[in-house]
């Protein structure tokens, strides 16, 4: 119940003065102070707000009494199921596989991709030195790209744009890209980049280019020296038949022997024991295709 205003009038008349003395300006406070002990008194939420509870198991006329709205015996009654169970048999997801495209292998990679019009734009801009080669280091200092995780893919969407011979290394990079750059007078390097790497490239501690596997021109030795950390060489089978392979411009093809593949798993034809039989120089001439 909302409180009484106070009422002045009854004040003054049982003082014997006149209600004529009872100021003017009193009289619309009078009315605000009713008027906002009403406003308290009838608060309440927007409608919908709300929900009341539902009581289960209290008795058949809620309707949800006896089993509580979860039906008679059962795994369902009795406790939760699991994602997939199909009644103690064999699931359908292993029966007949999963479907969807979904990536959940260990070596799947997240690769920033790079288009040439872009390149091209920033080299137009001033942002890039043609002349120099172009590593991660520039792109990320440039701002070229941005939040990179295991490597940046040169991709050529806008490759008719491209007119500035280029020297890139890069993580990988597509065959159209590497057609455009080299026709337009300029090379293509792909090379394996961890996350660790990246990291201290861009604090200046590795150096971008070369690694203990890399072909070192003259002059460049010292350069690689200098720097706190080494730039690490692939380990894993993929990474390595990746920058081994001459069509994807790898900075390891230089390893594999003259009419050898880039696998280190089948023997390129021609190279068998089989092979050797039957040449005279088979042992100048092929051998087991292997690292180790």
């Amino acid at each position: 119940m909302p409180p009484r205003p106070f009422n002045l009038l009854r004040v003054s008349q049982s003082k014997f003065r006149p209600a004529t003395e009872l100021s003017p300006f009193l009289v619309p406070f009078l009315y605000t102070q009713q008027r906002g002990a009403h406003i308290l008194a009838s608060l309440a939420d927007n409608p919908g707000a709300l929900h009341k509870r539902i009581r289960r198991g209290r008795g058949p006329s809620s309707g949800k009494g006896k089993t509580s709205g979860r039906g008679h015996k059962g795994q369902k009654q009795h406790g939760k199921v699991p994602r997939g169970f199909n009644g103690g048999q064999t699931k359908d997801e292993v029966v007949h596989g999963k479907r969807g495209d979904h990536n959940f292998s260990n070596f799947s990679v997240d690769m920033k991709p790079l288009n040439l019009y872009k390149v091209q734009d920033w080299v137009d801009q001033g942002r890039l030195d043609p002349s120099k080669p172009i590593t991660i280091k520039e792109l990320l200092q440039s701002r070229c790209i941005t939040n990179v995780k295991d490597g940046v893919k040169l991709l050529a969407k806008g490759a008719e744009e491209l007119k500035a011979p280029l020297n890139v290394v890069i993580s990988r990079a597509s065959a159209q890209a590497i057609a455009a750059i080299e026709a337009a007078g300029g090379s293509v390097t792909t090379r394996y980049y961890t996350r660790f790497a990246m990291r201290r490239i861009m604090q200046g501690k590795m150096d971008p280019i070369n690694s203990l596997q890399s072909q070192i021109k003259e002059g460049e030795e010292m350069s690689r020296k200098s720097f706190y950390n080494r730039l690490p060489d692939p380990t894993s089978r993929k990474d390595i038949e990746y920058y081994r392979d001459p069509a994807h411009r790898g900075y390891l093809s230089h390893l594999v022997p003259e009419g050898h593949g880039p696998s280190l798993f089948f023997k390129t034809p021609g190279t068998g024991k089989m092979a050797m039989r039957k040449t005279s120089k088979s042992k100048a001439v092929a051998g087991d295709n292997r690292i180790w």
